[in-house]
């Protein structure tokens, strides 16, 4: 097994997945299976095996697949059958995923596999998972899915290396997936009736980089409060638009937690205090609705973690395996040895909707912070022009803002929903699809791009924060102030911003200037 910073593996038990364990996955978290799941994949298995026996007609098991799901196939060649699935439907392209999205591909499709309706045997699992603990991850190509009878092509990429066939990654090198195994001290595994289809048939490619994604997401959403706390003392802002009063009568539950996280960071700031009286009515939106704005992108994140913490736990097969024991009475005299039940719980409606929901949500996280990075630049409430020492000679962090912008621009693009397409397949059989591979992608980009936007924002903020010195901020964004100050320091001349915005990006990646904030303040909500 390799190396691991955590101290116990994830057990897998069909029920229990969510956001944080995958995310433990992709960073390295080994994997064990659950003891109490070898009953239920044992019932199911033996479903298969009487069915197999009896030369009853399964789609999946002794037939072909999709439009050739009419072709019967004999006994002896259901093995070939499963085996040329996987070769066949290994068909991706395009640059290869991370090997920590392979990792949280593995456990996904592990997790659905224990609830046992799946018809699996117990060692198909267990080989999985030595494989991922042994640190082999096959090469898996970013493209080539269409979201519907599961993520075919990306999932047949994981269980081509599993029959030691294809390339994987192995102790920082890409090598025959034979070799590998062979250097891991493991054997290729060899595929019974019908568990090549339960490899493939789910949707835990999509899941994996979309789960990635919104974890991030869930970071940033704290960054950017951090980052409106900063500018709203920056741009001499009032914070009582942030009187619980407001969020009572509008009860959106992320607009609440804004309002709180910002009065926390900015409560006792003797820069809010200097200028409570000032003749000023009202903040630009950009300020006055940070709670609204922020507050609803957190409700549609929720709402795609939600989603796929559900759909983790779930079996993502076509066809099911049902034991005889969870039948209902009137089927029971026609399914003798279980039933084989052919439907549609691969296609990944629930989760391309519930990504594009999240791609749109972020969104306006990126457009509101660029306003934000405007007002920080343009010269008003006594700040110099583009935050520049000498306006002029100088241009400051003028191009900052126009980095955000072009930032912005690429997100709308991003966040055109995929799940409103759909391309027909395998001769128009399978005729409708969700792209949800497509919406986890453009989710993964809009996350990339709002890193950057909530930099630009940073950097402005500090630097218009260090021309309101030696008035003190509030205890959230001095620490936050005091944070960036380690890696970029105050512009007194002209210099590259480049530097500072990858710094302060590296800074929010890490986790460094979320944890900096909440040493000081408490958990963010």
């Amino acid at each position: 097994m390799v190396k691991s910073a955590f101290d116990e593996p994830l057990v897998l038990d069909g029920e229990s997945l969510d956001l944080r364990a995958v995310e433990e996955v992709a960073q390295g978290r080994p994997l064990s299976l659950a003891p109490q799941t070898g009953a239920p994949l044992q019932r199911s298995r033996q479903v298969v095996e009487e069915v197999v026996e009896s030369g009853e007609t399964a789609y999946g098991i002794n037939t072909g697949f999709g439009r050739l799901a009419n072709v019967k196939i004999s006994a002896e060649r259901l093995r070939d059958l499963q085996r040329n699935l996987i070769l066949s439907h290994s068909s991706g392209v395009g640059d290869y995923v991370s090997d920590q999205v392979v990792r949280a591909m593995i456990a996904l499709r592990v997790n659905a596999l224990a609830k046992g309706f799946s018809g699996c045997r117990p060692e198909l699992l267990q080989a999985l998972i030595n494989m991922v603990n042994a640190g082999i991850c096959p090469r898996v190509p970013s493209h080539g899915s269409v979201g519907a009878s599961g993520d075919l092509a990306p999932l047949s990429h994981v269980a081509l290396g599993l029959l030691g066939e294809g390339e994987v990654y192995y102790h920082g090198k890409i090598m025959a997936a034979s070799e590998a195994l062979q250097e891991a001290g493991l054997e290729p595994f060899h595929l019974a009736a019908k568990e090549g289809l339960a490899l493939i048939n789910g949707t835990q490619f999509m899941n994996a980089v979309g789960s990635l994604a919104l974890a991030r997401a869930g970071r940033l959403l704290k960054i950017a409060d951090i980052a409106g706390a900063m500018t709203v003392e920056a741009m001499l802002g009032t914070v009582a638009n942030l009187h619980p009063m407001v969020a009572r009568v509008r009860p959106h539950l992320g607009q609440a937690q804004v309002a709180r996280n910002v009065l926390k960071m900015t409560r006792g700031s003797r820069l809010v205090l200097s200028h409570k009286n000032c003749e000023k009515v009202q903040d630009p939106y950009s300020l006055r609705c940070l709670p609204q704005v922020h507050g609803a992108a957190r409700d549609g994140w929720r709402f795609a973690v939600q989603t796929l913490e559900r759909e983790m736990n779930s079996v993502t097969d076509n066809p099911l395996v049902i034991p005889l024991e969870f039948l209902r009475e009137e089927d029971k005299a026609e399914h003798p040895h279980g039933m084989i039940l052919s439907a549609g719980n691969f296609h990944g409606a629930p989760l391309a909707m519930a990504l594009d929901t999240a791609a749109i949500a972020l969104c306006p996280i990126g457009t509101i912070s660029e306003r934000r990075c405007d007002k920080l630049v343009c010269g008003t409430d006594h700040l110099t022009a583009f935050l520049a020492s000498a306006p002029g000679v100088e241009s400051g962090y003028m191009i900052v803002q126009y980095a955000a912008a072009s930032l912005v621009n690429e997100n709308k693009v991003y966040a055109h929903p995929a799940s409103v397409d759909t391309v027909p397949t395998s001769g128009g059989q399978e005729d409708h699809n969700s792209h949800g591979p497509t919406a986890a992608h453009k989710l993964t980009k809009i996350v990339d791009n709002l890193e950057n936007i909530l930099a630009c924002e940073l950097i402005c903020a500090a630097q218009a924060l260090e021309e309101r010195r030696p008035l003190s901020f509030g205890p959230g964004t001095e620490a936050a102030f005091q944070a960036i100050r380690q890696v970029v320091a105050p512009l007194i001349a002209d210099r590259p911003p480049y530097r500072d915005i990858a710094a302060t990006r590296d800074l929010i990646a890490s986790g460094a200037l979320l944890q900096a904030v909440e040493d000081s303040v408490g958990c963010l909500e």
